[in-house]
């Protein structure tokens, strides 16, 4: 909405000195969005005269039209002398008054005017056209003005071409600001003035001489007031002023009768039609289309319309989509003269039909026939319907003064019963909401500013105005409150959370393993859970695989994966792909989420009643017919773990980074994993590792990593040695001890024993390690894997693991015989459970 403030003044007193940037900001701390304030003529310099067109010579030999004109600008140039200026336009004539700009003005946009010689002529100036003053669009002719306009004033101030223009984007739930009348009630509401209501006009009352109307659909209209006015002149035009309005406004003026209907709905938002009462047949109906019924808007589109359109019609059929656009066949005649006897024929006679219509009613419609139009913006959002007999009564006035018409004393006016819509709301609500004390006598103020009717002590009875359709409840009216005290007045309080409502343990640990990952160098990637058959056959997995249960959509996003996943590994290798062919070949990718599994066994999937909320016996049914969804974490990488520099060269990924991604998740739940060869697609059998966690004194499978088949890389064109990791967080969370304690930090020494054990190539190293954990007892703080060795000297089938044992007591520092003693007892263990020989004993 586009908001002149020279208009706005007619309705508010403002100060002098306001300018639209002051305006602006009063309005935003009300909360409506000023988007702009447009300066008009800013950088307009003068002299900017009214001339009066002596003669005209027209230049031969060039493409276009020239005329060399002598214009009377009486005593603006300094002498009295007419001005000798060259125009290319043709649409005025020897006596005609014109917009002259003399040398030494300066036009918007900076054009800057002197005389110059031009097609052999020197020109002292320029007649100007409305597009040269920024007035409008309009390149097609120069402005001629009205006979009264005297020969030498200034034209700056006439044409209004100074001003500042609010540009308001209006909210759906305001649409009373799609008006003068209700952005005037803002800006008095703002600055504490009065408002001068433009719609607080006599009206006079209905009576049965009226153009007769036939209301059939009552809810679609539940208002139509119609207005005739006879002997319309139909030279008349558009006086500048009203001109100058509606281009401020951003409308183009067309016609007298049209600019008028549109100035009213500027002025009070109601929407208003002009009918030619002389095409109008009948009695005008209101009703919803018949299917298949054709009809032809004012753009000239014939339209085919719906079962749900509200139309007007006379008794020949439709004459206008009602609350969006007028029809053809009644539209408002342009002036003619007759070509035989010269008289000027045209519109003389018009009803005016000033009505409220439905708002989802006209939405719908405009949006079906893809017909946007301003009636249909201000239906749609709500328009005040007490306004439209002072709309009509405007329009009547304007026609009388302006086009010389009668207005007959006839008036229609249907009105469907309805009540006052009241709301029931507690005088603190606002404070509870705000939380502010506002008081009673401040609630009751903003609400009578806002035009309501207020009555009550503790408990408020609120009467809403028609105007504002989008109060409906106490927090509607609490909020009008607070805009209008002020959202900049409201304190900043943090919320406080009641105790034991915080993340669960599942969410904690959720949360835990994204910033393990993310810390140690892993890059989250989030993909979409969808996958197809495709990639299953691509990663190598087996008919009978329980991964190729699929849950599929009904209404999948994509025909190539219409089902859910049941592994996280294709969209993360589908993102290392892309990655890795534009340019990024180091790559290590994370992502947690749910994996979708079926078991078969799965209900079918009961409908929820939709009137009222479902019970929670209706929601655990609806539970069981859902698949399970375990939680995963999943990694994959290819590349360089380390770059390459002046250090040495790269390190590239492998298997082992792989277990290592596992062994961080696991750490943040708090479990130990045991690592075991495995083979499980798409693993390289050779390079694959089981990753098992003790859940109630049972080891269970909780994941995989290792080294991806080269069969998998070629088929999914993946880097050659791409590594991938996947890992179930439910199961590790049952696996976990409880919450994550902090360990204890020990201020004595560590005491460091290495130990070396030759075992067969067969066993494994985590039951080597289990051993020397179990053997070692609490003085026991970490062990690790620092070598593994083969060789001739230690015989065929034959490894030696090197291990670093670090104890360490709470409350003393160890002595040399107590860590030795612990290594022995740990040795010892491991002998006993997996048949280990100490290396070099």
């Amino acid at each position: 909405m586009r908001v002149p403030l020279s208009w706005l003044r007619e309705y508010v007193d403002l100060p002098a000195g306001e300018t639209g940037r002051d305006v602006q900001a009063k309005l935003v701390s009300a909360g409506l969005e000023v988007e702009t304030v447009e300066q008009l003529g800013a950088g307009l310099k003068g002299p900017l005269v009214v001339g009066r067109v002596l003669a005209i010579e027209t230049l031969e030999g060039f493409k276009k039209p020239i005329r060399y004109c002598q214009v009377d600008v009486g005593q603006a140039n300094g002498t009295g002398e007419p001005q000798n200026i060259i125009c290319g336009a043709i649409n005025f004539a020897v006596g005609d008054k014109v917009v002259v700009v003399l040398p030494g003005a300066v036009l918007p946009g900076g054009f800057a005017i002197s005389a110059r010689k031009t097609y052999g002529k020197v020109s002292e100036g320029m007649i100007c056209s409305a597009a040269e003053l920024g007035m409008s669009d309009d390149h097609e002719g120069i402005i001629v003005l009205p006979p009264e306009y005297e020969v030498g004033t200034d034209a700056i101030e006439p044409l209004e071409l100074v001003d500042e223009v609010l540009d308001i984007a209006v909210t759906p739930d305001r649409g009373y600001c799609l008006s003068l009348r209700g952005i005037a009630r803002e800006v008095a509401t703002a600055y504490g003035l009065p408002l001068r209501d433009p719609a607080l006009l006599d009206v006079p009352a209905p009576n049965a001489h009226g153009y007769p109307v036939q209301v059939a659909d009552r809810i679609g209209c539940d208002r139509f007031t119609a207005r005739t006015v006879t002997g319309l002149d139909p030279e008349a035009h558009s006086p500048i002023w009203l001109q100058r309005r509606l281009q401020k406004a951003g409308m183009r003026p067309v016609s007298l009768a049209v600019d008028i209907t549109n100035y009213v709905m500027l002025e009070l938002g109601q929407p208003l039609h002009a009918y030619d009462r002389s095409r109008v047949s009948g009695t005008i109906g209101v009703r919803r289309a018949e299917p298949g019924e054709k009809f032809t808007t004012l753009d000239g589109t014939k339209r085919v319309l719906d079962a749900e359109d509200l139309v007007i019609t006379d008794d020949n059929g439709p004459i206008g989509l009602a609350g969006v656009m007028g029809g053809a066949n009644t539209e408002i005649a342009d002036a003619q003269a007759d070509s035989e006897t010269g008289a000027v024929q045209g519109t003389t006679d018009v009803v005016i039909e000033a009505a409220h219509f439905d708002a989802v009613s006209i939405a719908r419609t405009a949006r079906r026939h893809k017909l946007s139009s301003e009636a249909s913006r201000r239906f749609e959002r709500g328009v005040d319907p007490e306004a439209a007999s002072a709309a009509a009564q405007r329009t009547v006035d304007l026609l009388v003064l302006l086009a010389g018409g009668t207005a007959e004393a006839g008036v229609t006016e249907i009105v469907a019963p309805s009540a006052p819509h009241t709301i029931t709301v507690a005088a603190d609500h606002p404070d509870k909401v705000a939380g502010l004390a506002y008081g009673r006598e401040t609630v009751v103020r903003r609400l009578q500013q806002v035009g309501c009717d207020v009555y009550g002590t503790d408990t408020l009875t609120v009467t809403v105005p028609s105007w504002r359709p989008d109060l409906r409840d106490p927090n509607d009216l609490a909020e009008e409150v607070i805009r209008l005290e002020g959202y900049e007045n409201l304190p900043s309080t943090l919320p406080q959370p009641p105790a034991g409502r915080g993340l669960t343990e599942r969410q904690r640990l959720h949360r835990r393993v994204g910033r393990a990952l993310a810390g140690a160098g892993y890059v989250e990637a989030l993909n979409y859970p969808f996958i197809g058959e495709e990639v299953l056959d691509q990663l190598g997995l087996a008919a009978d695989d329980p991964r190729r249960d699929l849950v599929r959509l009904v209404n999948p996003l994509s025909d190539a994966e219409p089902a859910l996943r049941t592994t996280m590994l294709p969209g993360l290798l589908a993102a290392l792909r892309r990655n890795d062919g534009r340019g990024t070949h180091d790559l290590a990718l994370f992502e947690t989420g749910l994996v979708f599994r079926a078991t078969g066994d799965e209900p079918p999937a009961i409908s929820l009643p939709v009137d009222h909320r479902p019970s929670d016996e209706e929601i655990a049914e609806l539970n069981t017919a859902l698949p399970s969804q375990p939680r995963r974490a999943a990694v994959v990488l290819a590349g360089a773990r380390e770059q390459s520099g002046w250090w040495g060269k790269d390190t590239p990924v492998s298997w082992a980074d792989a277990v290592e991604a596992g062994r961080i998740v696991a750490r943040a739940a708090g479990v130990e994993l045991i690592v075991r060869q495995d083979q499980q697609d798409p693993w390289h059998p050779g390079r694959c590792a089981a990753l098992l966690a003790v859940v109630d004194g049972q080891e269970i499978l909780v994941g995989n990593a290792g080294e991806l088949h080269p069969r998998v890389t070629k088929a999914l064109g993946l880097p050659e040695r791409t590594c991938a990791m996947e890992i179930e967080l439910d199961r590790l969370e049952r696996a976990a001890p409880g919450p994550v304690q902090a360990p204890h930090v020990s201020t004595f020494p560590v005491a460091t024993q290495d130990v070396a054990l030759v075992v067969d190539a067969s066993v494994a190293a985590a039951d080597v390690e289990a051993a020397l954990l179990a053997g070692a007892g609490e003085l026991l703080e970490s062990l690790r894997l620092f070598d593994v060795f083969t060789g001739e000297q230690l015989g065929e089938g034959k490894k030696s693991l090197a291990y670093a044992l670090r104890f360490r007591a709470p409350d003393r520092t160890l002595t040399a015989e107590e860590a030795t003693a612990a290594r022995d007892t740990a040795i010892a263990a491991a002998v006993e459970r997996t048949g280990a020989v100490l290396r070099g004993a």
